[in-house]
């Protein structure tokens, strides 16, 4: 995907899990839509920096940058949403493009995708990142409103309750 449609995916992004994490539709969801949508906004256009130095959906298009992102969060307790900006922009390059990316290099060069992408300049780019977006946010949400569900269950075959 291009610029565009990385920052359209971030957007949409911050504003659905903003409204996820807080559905009131009050003064904290939109204070929750920026404390989100920022960091995810940087981090869908982080590995993009890769075209002004290095190979481009190579060098910053890879699992060892989302690790090292990922990772920033417990050891500086800053950037908490960065990670997941990378993440989607790698998402996106993957399943809403035709190229793919490198996601090990530099131990292996060859570019995976997936074969329903559509070019960058093609009209459908945008329609590809909304839908992209909101197979994102379903993921997020089955997360977000499970996860305590999925613990407590865990928890209690755990113990044998």
């Amino acid at each position: 995907m291009n610029k565009k449609g990385h920052v359209l995916n971030a957007a949409l992004l911050g504003i659905g899990l903003a409204y996820l994490l807080e559905p009131a539709g009050d003064e904290t969801t939109f204070a929750t839509v920026l404390e989100v949508g920022v960091p995810v906004t940087l981090g869908a256009l982080f590995p993009d920096v890769d075209t002004a130095f290095g190979r481009h959906r190579k060098t910053l298009h890879n699992l060892p940058i989302l690790v090292g992102f990922a990772a920033f969060p417990f050891y500086f307790g800053n950037l908490e949403w960065v990670w997941l900006g990378i993440l989607t922009h790698y998402v996106l390059d993957v399943a809403g493009s035709k190229r793919g990316i490198a996601l090990f290099y530099p131990v292996w060069k060859r570019e995976f995708g997936l074969p329903v992408g559509v070019a960058v300049t093609s009209r459908q780019a945008d329609l590809v990142t909304v839908l992209v977006t909101a197979g994102e946010l379903l993921i997020a949400a089955a997360v977000i409103y499970r996860a305590d569900v999925w613990a407590s269950e865990t928890a209690r075959a755990m113990l044998g309750l």
